[in-house]
């Protein structure tokens, strides 16, 4: 996303705004929390608060820029929305979150939602899983 786009989502380009929105492009895994986000930015050498992490989140996220999860047992992971469909695997061992998409599933979803007389609308798939051979 470049600085013209923040503008057509009616946001006043800051330093604050192009720093997160390109840690978020850049992040390997895709998934951060604000503190991770925050501890970034310090270890780049900005002058970022963690209030205004906060803040230019929810702001992302209400343009609809970002999405947030609230995973159990952990905190909220933000990640750019690309526009694609994905579910998510935690790791409940190591709060790892792996992304997949199947079309079984979806196909499954729809099918499930229109045997009881229902258009699926929007849905949100979490599998909590463990290694095979942990307890």
């Amino acid at each position: 996303m470049e600085t013209r786009d923040l503008r057509s989502l009616g946001f006043k380009v800051t330093q604050p705004r192009l720093r997160v929105l390109e840690l978020l492009e850049r992040a390997k895994p895709r998934h951060m929390t604000a503190e991770e986000i925050y501890r970034a930015l310090l270890e780049a050498g900005d002058d970022i608060g963690l209030a205004t992490v906060y803040r230019v989140l929810t702001q992302f996220e209400g343009a609809g820029l970002v999405l947030k999860h609230n995973f159990e047992g952990g905190h909220a992971v933000y990640e750019l929305d690309r526009g694609t469909h994905h579910d998510h695997m935690v790791d409940v061992e190591t709060g790892k979150i792996i992304e997949f998409t199947s079309p079984e599933i979806e196909a499954l979803q729809r099918e499930i939602a229109a045997k009881h007389g229902y258009a699926l609308e929007d849905h949100a798939l979490v599998l909590y899983v463990r290694k095979v051979g942990q307890k």
